[in-house]
């Protein structure tokens, strides 16, 4: 099971799970992450094979073991997962251990949530994703970790920062302490918009023409790595601190899910990160 390579992320196989992870965060002894792939899961048909959402109408016991598989692959308890409830906007949870099984063993219990945070050990965090942008954090200093997932409406506003804010006004953490990954989604090859989403985009204080390029009839496409990345940069963390991607999940629909490749008739991936 060959994953593909990577300028910017380690590879890794664990059994029979293959995931992506950051080296920067690799070497923080008090980290537990890793990004999913389609692969080395047990759901069949057109979820096949590694689905870590159960709102696809995948059969939920496969779904429950791969998120067994998964956790079991990056060395956390499935038990500790916390899971969001997303639409893409910028409202981020703090997790405590009574969070813990939310959106697997339990009730969600809240709305609108699109980035969790905690400093307490093994509360596992983890965001959906398929296509849109998954952010990764942990402070050194304070031991805090956090996950947000930036689709394209969460970067317009701003949910890096967002994060970066909540971890410092509730943690006491201090951006320069922070370490960022930005994880495989859809890239500027990929990414097309029409013109009022350009513009939303080309209005930030954060974007130039760098940012986009342009296709045909009228199309525009949008770098969201590179925007996050700014926004990461413009709300106080060091540019040696923030790793970007460079798979692009459209561009590799044999290894990741994409919305933009399949539509509905698709699984999804995930991040999770965790204090061990």
């Amino acid at each position: 099971m060959k994953l593909l390579p990577s300028r910017t992320l380690k590879s890794n196989i664990s059994g029979d799970v293959p995931y992506y992870s950051f080296p920067s965060l690799d070497k923080l002894q008090f980290v537990r992450h890793g990004f999913s792939t389609r692969l080395g899961g047990v759901s069949t048909g057109v979820f096949q094979s590694m689905n870590l959402s159960f709102t696809r109408h995948d059969d939920q016991s496969a779904v429950l073991k791969n998120f067994d598989l998964f956790c079991s692959a990056i060395n956390v308890d499935v038990h500790n997962v916390v899971l969001p409830d997303q639409r893409h906007n910028t409202e981020i949870y703090n997790a405590t251990a009574a969070d813990k099984g939310r959106g697997i063993f339990k009730k969600k219990g809240y709305h609108n949530i699109d980035g969790l945070v905690t400093d307490e050990p093994n509360v596992v965090l983890c965001t959906q994703y398929a296509d849109c942008v998954p952010l990764f954090f942990a402070d050194n200093v304070r031991r805090v970790v956090g996950m947000a997932h930036a689709g394209w409406k969460g970067t317009a506003a701003r949910i890096g920062r967002v994060m970066i804010e909540r971890m410092c006004s509730d943690y006491g953490c201090r951006p320069q302490n922070i370490i960022a990954g930005i994880g495989p989604s859809i890239g500027l090859c990929c990414f097309e918009v029409d013109l009022p989403v350009y513009r939303i985009f080309a209005d930030m204080e954060e974007t130039d023409g760098r940012c986009f390029s342009f296709g045909k009839q009228n199309k525009y496409h949008v770098d969201l790595w590179e925007i996050n990345r700014r926004i990461l940069l413009s709300a106080g963390l060091d540019n040696s601190n923030i790793t970007v991607t460079d798979l692009c999940t459209r561009c590799h629909p044999d290894i990741f899910w994409s919305h933009r490749a399949a539509g509905s008739a698709r699984g999804s991936l995930a991040g999770f990160i965790a204090i061990a």
